[in-house]
């Protein structure tokens, strides 16, 4: 039997797999249906619910060729059904067609607050704090041109 911090980490990792193979069904065995995430920093914009959270990722990486999510130095604590995690995040993002020569990465730490329910842990509020980025998120990922 796997432990709480294992299986924290497990719906925390399934989100990098879910987004790199765009697997967006799998997104419901990481977020619960009334979270909260802030991508950017902690003082983006909230997207609320997890149809919206799916739709405000797909306007992303719909638009761009492979991605890869890698997370790393996780720190799990655990109080119960709740759980608070911390991981670094580096994610290369490749273009898409004619902008396959194009690439962007950033790294940061994502904040992840979790709680456990019937079907196990979920995340419930999360952000991505972008400490870097390298190359032209917007030529990749869509939006308008960097000047």
């Amino acid at each position: 039997m796997k432990s709480d911090q294992d299986a924290v980490a497990d719906v925390v990792n399934l989100y990098a797999y879910a987004l790199d193979n765009r697997d967006w069904a799998r997104l419901d065995e990481v977020f619960a249906s009334d979270a909260v995430v802030r991508y950017g920093s902690v003082d983006a914009p909230p997207v609320q619910g997890s149809a919206d959270i799916v739709t405000t990722i797909r306007s992303f990486l719909d638009r761009c060729g492979p991605s890869q999510h890698l997370l790393g130095n996780h720190i799990i604590d655990i109080d119960g059904d709740t759980a608070s995690s911390t991981c670094k995040g580096r994610v290369m993002h490749i273009g898409r067609g004619d902008r396959a020569v194009r690439t962007y990465e950033c790294f940061g730490v994502y904040r992840d607050r979790l709680s456990r329910s019937a079907a196990g842990w979920r995340i419930v509020e999360r952000s991505f704090e972008i400490h870097f980025e390298l190359g032209d998120r917007h030529a990749v990922l869509g939006g308008p041109a960097d000047s």
